[in-house]
Parts: C-alpha cells; sequence; structure tokens
C-alpha cells in the first residue's frame, strides 16, 4: 500500500488516525499548495482530486479519507476508532456524519472563499458573497454542539471515534485562518483542549505548519 499525504486539515486527520491505531504506511507528498492532487498522474489515481488517498497493493485507490477509516479499521480493528459493534460504529458514524455536514464543510468553504480565495479561485467555483455566512454557520453549529457536549469526554459520549479527530484537525485549522474558537462555547472549548493533549494532535502536525501559519 501506499499512502498520498499532504499539508491541509484532511490529510492531518489522515496521520492523527494513522498515529492513534499506531499504523505506519509508506507515504509520498503531494503538493496540494501547487494544486499537483488537481492534475495527472494524480487524478488518474484518484478523479476526485481530494488528499489523503490510499493507493492499494493490487493498483485500486480509496480517495475518500473516512472510506480509508472504514478500510483500515477492518483490517486493523484495534483499537477501535468507529466500534466494535454495531451500535458502537453506527453511533460513530452518525457523528462522523454530523459534524461534517453541519460544521467543517462549512468551515472549510468559509476559507476557500475569503482567505484562501486567490489560492481555490482556479480550481473550483468560489463563491465569495457566501464566506460569511458559511463561518457564521460553523458558530450557530458549535453552540449547538457545546449543549449536547455536555458531561460528554468526546462527540460520541465516552469513546474517543474518528468524529472527534475530524472535529478536532478543522477546528485547529480554522483556529489558524480567522475562524478560532468562540470562548463562550465552554464544553466545545474544554473537548478541544482534552483531544489536543493527545500525543497524535503533535505529531500528526505537517512540517509545512510552521512556514504557512495554518494548522494542517
Amino acid at each position: 500500500m501506499q499512502l498520498y499525504d499532504a499539508f491541509g486539515p484532511n490529510p492531518r486527520a489522515m496521520r492523527m488516525f494513522l498515529a492513534e491505531k499506531g499504523i505506519a504506511i509508506p507515504t509520498k507528498n503531494v503538493d496540494m499548495m501547487a494544486a499537483e492532487n488537481r492534475k495527472p498522474p494524480y487524478t488518474d489515481r484518484n478523479p476526485g482530486g481530494q488528499v489523503p488517498a490510499l493507493e492499494l497493493d493490487n493498483g485500486k485507490c480509496i480517495g475518500e479519507t473516512v472510506a480509508i477509516w472504514e478500510y483500515l479499521e477492518e483490517k486493523h480493528p484495534t483499537p477501535a476508532l468507529i466500534g466494535t459493534t454495531a451500535e458502537e460504529r453506527a453511533e460513530a458514524r452518525q457523528w462522523q456524519r454530523r459534524v461534517e455536514l453541519l460544521i467543517t464543510e462549512h468551515l472549510y468553504n468559509g476559507f476557500r472563499y475569503s482567505e484562501g480565495l486567490q489560492m481555490f479561485k482556479d480550481r473550483m467555483r468560489v463563491l465569495p458573497e457566501a464566506a460569511a455566512g458559511l463561518k457564521a454557520i460553523v458558530q450557530d453549529k458549535l453552540k449547538w454542539l457545546d449543549k449536547l457536549l455536555e458531561g460528554k469526554d468526546y462527540v460520541a459520549g465516552d469513546r474517543f471515534t474518528v468524529a472527534d479527530i475530524i472535529l478536532y484537525c478543522a477546528l485547529d485549522f480554522g483556529g489558524s485562518v480567522n475562524q478560532p474558537l468562540d470562548p463562550s462555547v465552554k464544553n466545545v472549548n474544554a473537548w478541544f483542549k482534552r483531544v489536543g493533549s493527545r500525543p497524535s494532535a503533535k505529531s500528526s502536525l505537517h512540517p509545512a505548519s510552521a512556514k504557512t501559519g495554518m494548522k494542517g
């Protein structure tokens, strides 16, 4: 197998997952800043153009982060970051879906349409007029999540799961691109500090983070 890695919050989430699992996979870096992921030969392997991607020994390529995690969890079930039972897996997938649809995708597009506009304007359709609204949705949904985190250590309860990894990497990135956490969401801030104290949070940062000032 070979993992295509890069600077950015989603590749960082992949590295954090691997660190938590204790899995080592040969890695090839893709220069996302230069849009290497948006053209051949990378798009020949992964037409979606996103990073990370996992190329299997048979040549097939898995190009969605969560799909890669599902595959690796089946191959390496311990420690479980999705779940060991049908109920646990359903709960983790439920929260992973909520986190991505309600918070992280809006955060990323808020960045792409504003601070990241020059980087993304030639790669995708950008909507600068939507940036402020998307960032506001993120803050609204973090207030919603804050209430649900009352009395919980992690997003899915007492288990650290992929939902925590996705949300942490997105919010850490957000804090470095003018989307900081509101101090009023005390449960989210406590959760963020708790997850940030895990060794995988620090070890997963890309070396380019120091140069760019962005947490990816």
